[in-house]
């Protein structure tokens, strides 16, 4: 037995900042203000964090890094030693150039240039946000930097020309609004100073106010000119009722709320996690339902072995994941920590849970049969002294029908003990999140907070999910074409292709599989309707002196046990079929795989089209419709089994 792999894994707080520009009147107005209240929020912060979770729990502060309120709490954060993770929305070149401001081609080419610059504000400007950039991890939004900067530099050359600024002012606004999203999926809570006023300008305060609760990640409101009165919303309704006095004073407990959501993990499911114990094979003893699967869903050879050689999370490098590391590695400076936690965290982790979920999957799954087969033979050797002409040892029946009856007692007994399917459940759940994560990661996609899946019961899969995804976060990247062709291509691409065949495949062995029990179990009642037709046959037929009148009598027996036998195999065959859920779980597979093929094809008309269409927009999109994919599979699939516990056969 093999424990958890021991890998650094830790809770983060993940926080975002929008807001105002230095221009922006009411900030202007009020920037001391702002920055106290700013430097007090996060002291609040800190201290629930640290009374919640201790050192336990990190902080990390992502900002686009754009003059004003973004500045402002990324130098405060960066006092407070928090991580600092700058998605910016440019190349860093091309965003300290742009945010710099200049309005002369000179300054705009000598910050290009990284020459002496003649306007000291902009001179100013550059080396806050190079300082900054200094001490941040960025993940540069870089596939269309030449055609921004070409505009940029035709914009100041021809101030007169609209065209040219509109269309500059669009492709800008449209690559902030990409780097807010990367902001938004992967905060808890996102902090905005907000005057109130626009929300349509994409890429602006009030446009990644709006998107951030339309994801579901709560946002904490802060007037400039009344910044000690902020106020949390969770709903993008509520920005209606700002202008009504609907900012309210400060609510701590609300605040507090929301910081124990994001990072607060119960004692009792961090024991359950570290109690969990990965084999490296199947159990030959809980085979059963996969023989069921392998007789009637059409194997080659449904009597060969079915033990499974689970493959070792420290070993899963070298064999499973090696092509994917390689890629990584490829694509990513080595001490990246997302090249570093893809090989020495996501991949371990998964091998493990994934490890843990099939045995659990066979207790579970072949527990429910072992209970209809005990079923079946408990009726039929309980009645088979009939035939035999045993009435006399008819005890011997009854004590092997009542072993058998308590072998059904033991097994339900078992499974509820030892929890069979509430743990199947739980690491399955994390084993899926984990399987497709760096198809996610690599692209600095990730499922919004409010977005995850909720568990009937228990919620612990889902935040150490999400948890094990933050420790390893964006990678530290300057994104161009070549890297998302590469991504999509060799990551993307071929776990998509991979899953795919998978899909397709289950669903054609388990719709056999529910065709074929369906109709053994049509078979056993039919031939019970021909035992008890073939006695009555007989009966009729001495009654009528056409046969000897001793023949009924003498059959009597065998025909009571055939036809106690046919139906009860057939009644259990059954309800191993109804378990077993075959045919919906079949339609779940193809549905996905009907899913994954769309998005092949999407990525393959992506890949082989003109270049100036493979933008990051078009990236995320095809990642984002993977991940919709895959965890409407699971919530399916948690919707077939989620109320079917191991119980006694009906």
């Amino acid at each position: 037995m093999n424990p958890m792999p021991d890998i650094k894994w830790r809770q983060h707080l993940s926080l975002g900042i929008t807001g105002h520009r230095q221009t922006n009147p009411a900030l202007a107005a009020n920037c001391d203000g702002v920055t106290k209240a700013l430097e007090s929020l996060f002291s609040q912060i800190d201290a629930m964090r640290i009374a919640m979770a201790g050192e336990l729990a990190g902080v990390r502060l992502h900002s686009l890094l754009v003059d004003g309120v973004d500045q402002i709490a990324a130098k405060i954060a960066l006092e407070r030693k928090w991580d600092l993770i700058a998605p910016l929305p440019f190349g860093a070149q091309v965003n300290m150039a742009i945010n710099a401001l200049p309005t002369t081609p000179a300054d705009a080419a000598a910050l290009f240039a990284d020459t002496p610059i003649s306007d000291k504000a902009v001179a100013a400007r550059a080396a806050n946000i190079r300082e900054l950039v200094d001490q941040s991890r960025l993940f540069e939004l870089a596939d269309r930097d030449q055609q921004i900067r070409t505009l940029f530099e035709a914009s100041l050359a021809s101030p007169d020309d609209h065209e040219t600024t509109r269309a500059f002012d669009a492709l800008c606004s449209e690559n902030v609004a990409l780097a807010g999203r990367v902001m938004i999926e992967r905060a808890d809570l996102i902090i905005a100073v907000w005057d109130g006023k626009a929300i349509n300008l994409p890429g602006g305060t009030g446009h990644t106010i709006v998107a951030a609760l339309e994801s579901g990640t709560p946002v904490l409101i802060m007037d400039p000119q009344l910044p000690e009165n902020w106020s949390i919303h969770t709903r993008p309704e509520e920005l209606g009722h700002l202008s009504q006095g609907g900012r309210v004073k400060a609510d701590p407990l609300r605040l507090e709320a929301t910081i124990k959501a994001a990072i607060a993990l119960d004692s009792a499911h961090l024991s359950a996690i570290e109690k969990e114990k990965w084999r490296g094979t199947s159990s030959l003893l809980f085979s059963f339902y996969r023989r069921i699967e392998a007789v009637f869903g059409g194997a080659d050879r449904p009597l060969a072995s079915l033990q499974v050689q689970y493959e070792e999370p420290a070993k899963i490098e070298q064999g499973s994941g090696a092509h994917l590391i390689q890629t990584v590695q490829d694509a990513l400076p080595r001490d990246d920590r997302v090249a570093q936690g893809v090989q020495g965290t996501l991949l371990p982790m998964f091998a493990w849970a994934d490890g843990i979920s099939s045995r659990l999957s066979d207790a579970y799954r072949s527990g429910m049969c072992f209970n209809f087969l005990l079923a079946t033979l408990a009726v039929i050797v309980g009645v088979a002294y009939l035939p035999l002409g045993l009435g006399n040892q008819k005890w011997v029946f009854a004590s092997a029908e009542l072993l058998l009856l308590i072998g059904i007692l033991a097994v339900t007994f078992a499974g509820h003990k030892f929890s069979w399917h509430r743990r199947w459940f739980e690491t399955r759940r994390v084993a899926e999140y984990l399987r497709h994560a760096p198809s996610l990661l690599l692209i600095g996609v990730a499922r919004p907070t409010g977005r995850w899946p909720r568990g009937s019961s228990v919620e612990w899969p889902e935040h150490f999910a999400r948890h094990t995804l933050r420790e390893v976060g964006l990678p530290q990247v300057r994104i161009d074409q070549d890297y998302l062709r590469n991504i999509l291509k060799n990551v993307i691409g071929e776990h998509v292709s991979g899953q795919l065949s998978y899909h397709q495949q289950k669903a054609k062995r388990l719709e056999t599989a529910h065709h074929r029990l369906d109709k053994a179990a049509e078979i056993c009642f039919f031939l019970a309707i021909i035992s008890v037709s073939a006695y009555l046959v007989l009966k009729l037929g001495a009654v009528a002196g056409v046969l000897p009148a001793e023949w009924p009598y003498a059959t009597s027996k065998l025909f009571t046990f055939l036809g106690v036998a046919f139906p009860t195999l057939g009644a259990n065959l059954a309800g191993v079929r109804y378990f077993g859920d075959f045919e919906r779980f079949a339609a779940i597979s193809r549905v996905t795989a009907e899913k994954l093929a769309e998005i092949d094809i999407r990525l393959n008309l992506l890949l082989t089209g003109s270049d100036d269409m493979l933008t990051y927009s078009a990236a995320t999109e095809i990642a984002r419709a993977l991940d919709e994919a895959v965890i409407d599979e699971i919530e399916n699939w948690q919707a077939v089994f989620g109320a079917k516990h191991l119980a006694l056969p009906a």
